[in-house]
This record gives C-alpha cells, sequence and structure tokens, in this order.
C-alpha cells in the first residue's frame, strides 16, 4: 500500500491537463514498468506532444488480461481548491489531488501490480495500457487501439478502471458530438430584414433538438438498467454575433446526443437534418451544417461472461451493475474485439471537481483487486 501511495503522490505531481504534454509521466511510467522487466512499447500520439504505453508481463499468448488507465486529468482553472491539485496531500483517510479519482488511482495501482506480477509464475499474460485525451472524448486512445489491431494483438479481456467504487459495470451509454453551424446574411440592425439572422436560425435548431429529446423519449426501447433509460440530446455551448447592431451572419451550436448501447445516434443526426433544411427553406442567404466532432460507443458487456465473473469475485460484488458516464472501454471492444469491464476504486462524484480525493482504503482496495487477478492468470 505504501509504495502505490508512493506512485500515486509521484503521477499527481505531473499535471497531465487534457490536450497537454503527458511526455513526462510516460518517461517516468515507463522507466517503472521497464524496472519490473516488462516488455514497453510506447506509441505516438496525433500530436507530437503525446503518448500511449502498452506493457506485457509473462508468456506471449493471446489469454492475458488487459488492465487501461488514462493519463490525462481535467484542468483545474477556476476550481476553488484547498491544497496544491497536483501534490497528493493526505488527510486523515483522504488522499487529496487532481486525479487521485480519476484515474491516477488505478494508474498507480496497475504500476505497482506490474511490479508484484513480475516475480509471479503468470500463466496467462498481464498487460498494461495507458493512453491520454481520455477526457476530451475518448481521443487518444484511438492510436493505441489502430496500432495494437494492425499488430494483431489479442487478450481474453481488458479492465477500465475508472473509478466505480469497486462496482463492476458491464454497460454504459455512447456519445456523439456534433457542431450545429448556422450562416446567414449580415445586415446594419436598423433594417434587420436586409439581412438573415442566423442566431434566429440556431434558435429554430435548438428548438428541434428538444423535440428530437422527446422523440427520443417516446420512441426509442428504454434500457431500465440506467438512470435515464432512453437516449439524450443537448446543446452545451452557443457562440454568434459580433455586435449588437450587426445582423449576426454567423452562430454556432455544439450538442451531443447520449446514447443507450447499440444506438449510434444516425437516425437522430438525419432527423436534424431534415429539421435544418426546413429551417432554411425560403432563405435565399441561409445555410445550415451539421458536423460530427466526436464519437465513441456505448458498452454492453455480458453478465454471464468469464471477464464479469472474475471482476465480481475479485471485487468481492455479487451482481454487476450500469454507470451513467463514457469510457475507452467501448473502443476497446469495438477495435480490438475485447470483453470489458468497467471496474475501479474512488468514486465519479469526486472527479472534475475542486479538491477531488481516493480514500488510502480505496487504494488499498485497488491494490487487493488487482491481487486477485493477477493470482488467475498464474491458474
Amino acid at each position: 500500500m505504501s509504495k502505490t501511495r508512493e506512485i500515486l503522490a509521484r503521477l499527481v505531481a505531473f499535471p497531465t491537463v487534457c490536450g497537454q504534454s503527458n511526455v513526462a509521466m510516460i518517461d517516468w511510467v515507463e522507466a517503472q514498468l521497464r524496472a519490473t522487466g516488462a516488455h514497453v512499447r510506447r506509441f505516438p500520439g496525433d500530436r507530437p506532444d503525446a503518448f500511449s504505453l502498452f506493457a506485457s508481463l509473462g508468456p506471449e499468448t493471446p489469454d492475458g488480461l488487459v488492465l487501461s488507465a488514462h493519463s490525462d486529468v481535467v484542468p483545474v482553472v477556476g476550481q476553488p481548491w484547498t491544497h496544491d491539485p497536483f501534490t497528493l496531500t493526505q488527510d486523515g483517510d483522504r488522499l487529496y489531488g487532481r486525479g487521485s479519482s480519476d484515474m491516477k488511482g488505478f494508474l498507480a495501482c496497475m504500476v505497482t501490480a506490474a511490479g508484484r506480477a513480475a516475480s509471479r509464475p503468470l500463466r496467462r499474460p498481464l498487460h498494461l495500457a495507458v493512453s491520454y485525451d481520455e477526457e476530451l472524448g475518448c481521443v487518444g486512445v484511438r492510436s493505441l487501439l489502430s496500432a495494437l489491431r494492425h499488430e494483431g494483438v489479442a487478450a481474453a479481456g481488458c479492465v477500465v478502471g475508472e473509478p466505480t467504487d469497486m462496482n463492476v459495470a458491464i454497460a454504459h451509454k455512447g456519445k456523439v458530438a456534433f457542431r450545429i453551424t448556422c450562416e446567414g446574411q449580415a445586415a446594419h440592425s436598423a433594417n434587420p430584414f436586409q439581412g438573415t439572422n442566423a442566431i434566429v436560425l440556431a434558435a429554430g435548431m435548438i428548438g428541434r433538438l428538444s423535440a428530437l429529446q422527446e422523440h427520443l423519449r417516446s420512441t426509442e426501447i428504454h434500457d431500465t438498467r440506467f438512470a435515464v433509460p432512453f437516449s439524450t440530446v443537448q446543446a452545451g455551448l452557443i457562440e454568434g454575433g459580433t455586435a449588437l447592431n450587426i445582423v449576426p451572419d454567423r452562430c454556432v451550436v455544439m450538442a451531443e446526443m447520449r446514447l443507450i448501447p447499440g444506438q449510434d445516434g444516425q437516425a437522430g443526426l438525419a432527423w436534424l437534418e431534415a429539421a435544418a433544411r426546413e429551417i432554411v427553406r425560403g432563405h435565399d442567404r441561409a445555410a445550415i451544417r451539421i458536423e460530427v466532432t466526436n464519437a465513441y460507443p456505448g458498452l454492453d458487456a455480458s453478465a454471464e461472461g468469464d471477464l464479469c465473473a472474475l471482476g465480481l469475485h475479485e471485487a468481492g460484488r455479487n451482481r454487476p451493475g450500469v454507470i451513467d458516464f463514457g469510457t475507452e472501454a467501448g473502443l476497446f471492444t469495438q477495435e480490438l474485439g475485447l470483453p470489458c469491464i468497467v471496474c475501479g476504486p474512488g468514486s465519479i462524484a469526486r472527479a472534475h471537481k475542486a479538491d477531488e480525493y481516493i480514500t488510502v482504503a480505496e487504494l488499498a482496495e485497488g491494490d487487493r483487486f488487482l491481487d486477485g487477478i493477477i493470482n488467475n492468470l498464474c491458474l
């Protein structure tokens, strides 16, 4: 436990805010894993200051297990922290620091688990995957998965260690993020009828988003495992106009759909495309474009599979559940065909907030969980 806490302190000290460099942290983690004798490969990301790692211990067989964590954290700017967010600070049982729960706590457990696994008689391999920019919509793991798929890497399953209070999750929703660009015609506000107001066009599209939500609620098959059992859609950002006395010629709305497993959002996007054509009809100087900016699939793993059974046993739980937030798990299944569960120490309720923390007891529970995984790989 003291080793895991020490490693967590080192990890928290790296300010790997999403969209920024993770090189220093990746260098350090790679050195730690190489010291265990693991075969470690570094994969470049889609920008020069971002990398992923994939490490393996044990025999080169296709029946091992992957432990997965992301290296990035969300920003701390503007948050009322009472502790230095990039210094692990203990207060009683709590270990404060950005990423302590989401999800450097599990990554610390992974690194110490690699050290313990190195001295064990593994009959199946243990793999460790470390990605970047998960907090930007699971974007960084894609280059890693593409490389692993190209190499033909295979395993029996993957544990994504997002903070679930050590509950075993087998499902979560997917996401489609999209940009609605409304273009009109600028004019002086003294005679607005000489222009076409892009903000008015955008308002029409926002109304259609609300209508789409009601459509999804009333017509889509519900998945009652989720607190919100249907897909959702919402506008999160809007930007338009340059001055009060100018009819705006451009307005952009950023929106997203959170999709129940098995849905890809294409029907919803087609519904909005039809709405856009209706809104611009009769406006010669108007256009509305809808562009997908990011998407990742949901997760819907089997509650009857061996991986779920292993996770439940080692986590000490009786039945699996679902989570409301997205993870990289669906991409591991989609790109590599791996069964996945999501299970890790800490709580998502503390993530992304000031004074994020994980408890000493939770970190120890993560270590015990991975000890069980290692024991299983030795059978």
